[in-house]
């Protein structure tokens, strides 16, 4: 590797939400992804061990920094993570992380890189961890905005292509109205892989979770039109529709479904995020204080947050002679 040409580089990820097509996207099927306005930064810096927010940590004690360091070829590091965002709740940390890590790894060592391969490095690493999963994530977290992934051409910009085990993505910046959402916390953390590996079990044994996924892979293209023409009554009602379809595939559970459907009388449409089973919900809404009330009131975390925000930034470096 080359020598290192920073002392210290930092660089920051924006979490995400998955707004449409969770489960259905690791099959190929398209889906939406929009970053929001809260961040995980990373700073990386030289160090004869490897440590991380000041302790002393060994590779495998961290799956996704140790695939992301071993990749690399790099053992040693001073490492430090800030996150606005809480790990296991559906918001994208492993894609922020993944991510911001990368991109202050390969700043600290000056090599030439772009947000592709960012996304695809990062993806890699997630797949590596999880056993499955869609490139998603990594790429709303590295180009920030709104993701689409497997849409008609006509809709968005192409960024790049992934494939794996037979299935392929397309992803495409999409344009999006500026909205807010009230995320809602349900304190149970979301195991993706798990249920990933639920998912796939149910589709191998029974038709009925091939017509499922079939069926969110409908409605989140219908969600695609719905966020070009900023028909925010549509797209909540197929966010609703949305979440009973995962709801019937097994990856919701009672403390989700009880947030989302006392969150839709002030909503234009509710839905579980992420892969479900804990994790968090999102309401669509224009009446966020009400929303985060009923969200306390069910015995949810809230968080209001907002779209249309950049991707993978670098925040500081300080040069140094080789």
């Amino acid at each position: 590797m080359n020598d290192i040409t920073y002392k210290k580089f930092t660089a920051s990820s924006p979490g995400k939400f998955i707004l449409m097509g969770e489960h259905a996207v690791v099959y190929g099927k398209p889906a939406v992804a929009l970053a929001i306005n809260k961040r995980l930064t990373c700073t990386i810096g030289k160090s004869a061990e490897l440590t991380l927010n000041g302790s002393r940590i060994a590779l495998d004690s961290n799956s996704y920094v140790s695939s992301i360091l071993s990749a690399n070829n790099l053992a040693t590091a001073s490492i430090t993570i800030k996150s606005e965002l809480i790990p296991g709740s559906g918001l994208g940390s492993s894609g922020a992380l993944c991510t911001s890590l990368l991109t202050s790894i390969k700043s600290m060592f000056g090599k030439s890189y772009n947000k592709k391969d960012i996304a695809s490095e990062a993806f890699e690493a997630e797949y590596k961890v999880q056993g499955r999963a869609s490139p998603t994530d990594t790429s709303c977290c590295t180009f920030g905005n709104g993701i689409a992934v497997n849409c008609p051409k006509n809709l968005g910009k192409y960024l790049w292509t992934a494939s794996k085990n037979g299935n392929t993505w397309d992803i495409f910046d999409i344009s999006i109205p500026k909205m807010t959402f009230v995320i809602g916390y349900t304190g149970v953390e979301s195991l993706t892989a798990s249920l990933v590996d639920k998912v796939r079990k149910y589709r191998e044994q029974n038709s009925f979770a091939e017509n499922l996924i079939d069926e969110i892979g409908n409605i989140t293209m219908d969600g695609i039109r719905a966020l070009s023409k900023n028909d925010l009554e549509h797209l909540g009602r197929l966010m609703t529709q949305n979440h009973n379809l995962l709801s019937a595939l097994g990856v919701s559970c009672r403390e989700l479904d009880k947030l989302v459907d006392a969150s839709l009388v002030h909503s234009y449409g509710a839905k579980l995020t992420g892969s479900g089973g804990g994790g968090s919900m999102i309401a669509l809404t224009d009446e966020s204080s009400k929303v985060c009330q009923i969200i306390n009131l069910h015995g949810g975390i809230p968080l209001v947050v907002s779209t249309s925000v950049e991707g993978i930034r670098i925040e500081s470096g300080n040069p140094i002679p080789n």
